[in-house]
């Protein structure tokens, strides 16, 4: 006879951990409190600082001065939530058993819990041979770069995604030379696309900022005389004062490697509801933890790749999920909705209300723009763009449509014989009058259809072509 699977709920002195001081990690901490766990709350940090907001760090360089700190910002003070706050003893080993969970922390420590929630976010990817570059991922970071930032300084910026244009527009405001290299043809081309992507390259020229494109970073180097040397792989070498590695982030999941089963990009395959379902490699022992073990880990934010019924497995690195993401996780942790994972259609046939859905969304100010994207693109996407009149502020406001090919091979047509098409992300740029109602009709459990005609007409509102 099958036994009855024990949540944290029904034994609260087992105590949960949270590993992970951020935003996803803030979050954990608030929803078990807010859903009325009595039990013991540990909370493992690893830079011995109060949670705090990231994006910020790049895109107010210089205008904040001093973190944002979350206890502020979203009115949630950890240190009366928690009962044992450990800003600077991260998590260095992880022991799932069938009973418990144990983590044992770099001081030596080792806290023992019913379950573990993990929420450690992510760290820069510095390949080797760049030993002489920063990153700006840390409240540190960001401090020791607005330190040298000053009229002159020659930065070099390795990287035109997010962070790199958003550090390069800032710097340039403030009179630094500055020089982007791109190793892909485009700016943001891994995560917009060529297409998209090429329409951004004219802000560098007109905010000031030099734009190398096509051509990777092989080294960089401290050279004599105190230089910094940037060498690109068709044999350039470029002189900085100051290098700057913006390509990319990882979850920081080494410490878990050989214990739970990471996928490509070191993230957790986890469930709607965030349980981690243990898919590896066949071969990977990490892949094979008893299902009594697996319903004691969870993950959030940058930690977790999550199901979406969208969207499909999605990475984490989206700020909304690190917000939103954990107080379902808690529900589900807690044995409050045992059913948090399934799709919609089933929670209605069991008269459960629906599971509140996001989309993955991510926020830019950069080169003197604001950018909002929704959802996923994906490079095999047919890219729509639709422009505006110019604006106030004197920018164009426009938008990108990335349209489903796989669901759309055979046309369909509304009445009036436009086209129907599925929008699979959405691409906002200096459009904050639409913000609101496209993340609205993002933040569904199917697939969203527009007519197409509709949508690319500036004069109708996008809203207004949603089917």
């Amino acid at each position: 006879m099958p036994t009855r699977t024990r949540h944290v709920r029904d034994d609260p002195s087992d105590g949960v951990v949270v590993v992970g001081a951020g935003l996803a990690g803030l979050q954990s901490v608030a929803a078990l409190r807010r859903h009325g766990y009595p039990g013991p709350v540990t909370l493992l940090g690893a830079e011995g600082l109060p949670p705090y907001d990231r994006p910020p760090l790049s895109k107010e360089l210089l205008t904040r001065t001093e973190p944002l700190w979350l206890a502020e910002d979203l009115a949630v003070d950890v240190g009366s939530l928690v009962d044992d706050l450990r800003l600077a003893d991260p998590a260095v080993r992880l022991e799932p058993g069938r009973e418990e969970v144990t983590v044992e922390t770099a001081s030596g420590s080792r806290v023992t819990a019913g379950a573990v929630v993990l929420a450690y976010g992510s760290e820069p990817v510095l390949p080797p041979g760049w030993e002489a570059a920063s990153v700006l991922h840390t409240a540190a970071d960001a401090a020791a770069l607005r330190t040298v930032l000053a009229p002159g300084l020659r930065l070099v910026i390795v990287g035109a995604g997010w962070i790199g244009a958003e550090v390069a527009g800032v710097a340039a405001g403030a009179g630094a030379e500055v020089t982007v290299v791109e190793a892909a043809s485009t700016p943001l081309e891994r995560q917009l696309g060529s297409f998209v992507g090429s329409r951004l390259a004219a802000w560098y020229d007109a905010a000031g900022v030099t734009l190398v494109t096509g051509v990777p970073v092989s080294t960089v180097q401290r050279g004599p005389g105190g230089d910094v040397l940037v060498s690109l792989a068709d044999g350039r070498e470029l002189a900085a004062d100051v290098v700057l590695a913006a390509v990319g982030a990882r979850p920081a999941s080494d410490w878990l490697r050989g214990t739970l089963p990471l996928d490509a990009r070191g993230g957790l395959r986890v469930n709607r509801a965030g349980r981690l379902m243990g898919m590896a490699s066949p071969r990977e022992s990490a892949g094979r933890l008893h299902i009594d073990a697996l319903r004691r880990v969870w993950a959030v934010g940058d930690a977790a790749t999550r199901e979406h019924p969208v969207f499909g497995p999605v990475p984490g690195g989206h700020w909304s999920a690190a917000l939103q993401d954990p107080d379902l996780t808690v529900r589900a942790l807690l044995g409050i909705d045992v059913r948090a994972a399934e799709p919609q259609h089933v929670r209605s046939r069991l008269g459960l209300e629906p599971v509140p859905l996001h989309a993955p969304y991510v926020f830019s100010k950069q080169l003197g723009h604001d950018l909002a994207l929704f959802g996923v693109p994906s490079p095999f996407d047919e890219v729509a763009l639709r422009d505006g009149a110019p604006g106030a502020r004197g920018t164009t406001p426009w938008a990108a449509l990335y349209l489903e090919s796989a669901l759309d091979r055979h046309r369909r047509t509304t009445p009036e014989g436009h086209r129907i098409a599925t929008v699979r992300a959405v691409l906002l740029v200096d459009s904050p009058r639409e913000v609101a109602a496209v993340r609205k009709l993002m933040n569904r459990d199917a697939p969203l259809e527009i007519d197409l005609d509709k949508a690319l007409d500036p004069t109708v509102r996008l809203k207004d072509a949603a089917l």
